[in-house]
């Protein structure tokens, strides 16, 4: 197997385990506030939107420490260890205390930051300028099939069903927390490159003679420390601020069609007895279009002719069509509804195809931003990828916890407004770095290097 091969294995794998852990993890959030909702424990007190909040909260906090902490375990026991957080978090369902939930959402922000850190280092070293775009999209497409099977699970298991028993709700999340582990063991196949393990052995060789004057400076410590300073000299460059306003975007998003989206359909009680298992025919079709977005935008950077700002666009049309039909069919408070629902009307009646159309969209769309933002760090940042990534993660995990915040309370138009001035804005200022980018030779296409 030739060294390339190896690397596209690489990349496979990565996408593999990431689609085991996340089919048990979205598939989790996505039903998350239903099934607290659903709960008769009267020493339960949580909210699903709240959980959410303190994850991406601790995981914006958490970034600014995640390249020192893969710089010192790894890329792979990184991943490993947080999978193990993740695994953890899901099994908290089997028998959920309010204290357990709120504390395993602080350590599953902190086990995120470090797992996407670590996913984006693995993706750079296994890519180069010509491959980074293929396998971005290879990545997301196999990462995105996590959106099927939980939530198809979810359709079949929950149809017809009022609200979630105690059995439903213990049988779904062993099985979830059985898939997350196995997703999280398969980090272990993954293999340093060839050519990165050369490069670092002429690099040890050439180096031998001054080894111990430099220990200091080489040792584990110092690498978290630079890399630490990295993560801070990077955030405030002109790329980097610029592309900041794409990463806030796609921060509120995910917390759209991730969470708040699934509820707004399961609270709609026009849709009767099948309300709550078309949340998860509505995450089978999030990911529909997030596979079919990654598997065609990997094909199509190939052909790099015309760069990625179509991609974007696009993936802006698309939102905001989705944006507009989810305002004209979804209640105004079925994002705050209780329990119970809610039998408001919007400005036309609410529709289970228009409300699949719309899901689909939304996938759609966030694969268009989240290949493209993927591909652009790989290539501006490839000698810095690691705060590159945590700085993306960064960014939009402390958009999505303001945005889970703000779902308790505001109703849709209000959180639809939001995404349309930050989709606007985030789309401009990502054309300006692309053309940045496009506009030089590709040799010299290096901000990262600090």
């Amino acid at each position: 197997m030739t060294p390339e091969q190896k690397k596209f294995l690489n990349i496979f794998i990565l996408g593999i385990a990431f689609m085991f852990m996340f089919t048990a993890f979205q598939t989790c959030g996505n039903v998350a506030q239903t099934v607290i909702a659903s709960l008769n424990s009267t020493e339960f007190h949580g909210s699903g939107y709240t959980s959410m909040a303190i994850i991406y909260g601790v995981f914006s906090a958490s970034n600014l420490i995640a390249p020192s902490v893969v710089a010192l375990i790894g890329c792979q026991l990184s991943m490993f260890f947080s999978g193990i957080f993740y695994s953890a978090y899901i099994a908290m369902f089997i028998q959920p205390f309010t204290w357990s939930f709120y504390t395993l959402s602080v350590l599953i922000g902190i086990a995120a930051a470090v797992l996407w850190t670590a996913q984006g280092t693995c993706l750079t070293l296994n890519s180069d300028d010509k491959t980074i775009g293929r396998n971005s999209g290879i990545f997301w497409a196999l990462l995105q099939f996590s959106m099927l099977f939980g939530n198809l699970y979810i359709y079949v298991a929950w149809k017809g069903e009022a609200s979630i028993s105690e059995r439903d709700r213990r049988t779904v999340f062993i099985a979830l927390t059985v898939i997350s582990l196995v997703g999280t063991v398969l980090f272990f196949l993954i293999r340093t490159p060839t050519s990165n393990i050369s490069q670092l052995n002429e690099e040890e060789d050439a180096s031998s003679d001054i080894l111990e004057e430099n220990l200091f400076s080489q040792s584990k410590g110092s690498k978290a420390v630079e890399a630490f300073v990295k993560s801070l000299k990077l955030s405030i460059t002109k790329e980097m601020l610029l592309l900041s306003v794409s990463m806030a975007y796609t921060g509120f998003e995910l917390t759209f069609y991730s969470g708040v989206f699934g509820t707004c359909i399961g609270s709609i009680n026009s849709f009767g007895a099948d309300a709550k298992s078309l949340i998860g025919l509505s995450g089978i079709f999030v990911g529909l279009g997030e596979v079919l977005g990654g598997a065609v935008f990997g094909l199509l950077s190939k052909n790099s002719r015309f760069g990625r700002n179509p991609v974007f666009l696009l993936g802006l049309v698309v939102h905001f069509l989705a944006f507009y039909l989810i305002f004209l069919s979804v209640p105004n408070d079925a994002p705050i509804a209780s329990g119970d629902g809610t039998y408001s009307r919007a400005f036309i009646d609410p529709s289970k195809v228009l409300a699949l159309f719309c899901s689909f969209l939304l996938g759609l769309g966030d694969s268009c931003f989240n290949t493209q933002l993927l591909s652009i760090l790989g290539t501006l940042y490839s000698d810095d990828s690691a705060p590159a990534f945590a700085i993306f993660r960064f960014v939009q995990s402390i958009c999505a916890a303001v945005a889970f915040f703000y779902s308790n309370y505001l109703l849709l138009q209000w959180q639809l407004l939001i995404m349309v001035l930050f989709g606007l804005f985030g789309t401009i200022s990502f054309f300006f770095v692309e053309w940045g980018v496009v506009s030089l030779d590709p040799q010299e296409t290096r901000y990262g290097s600090i």
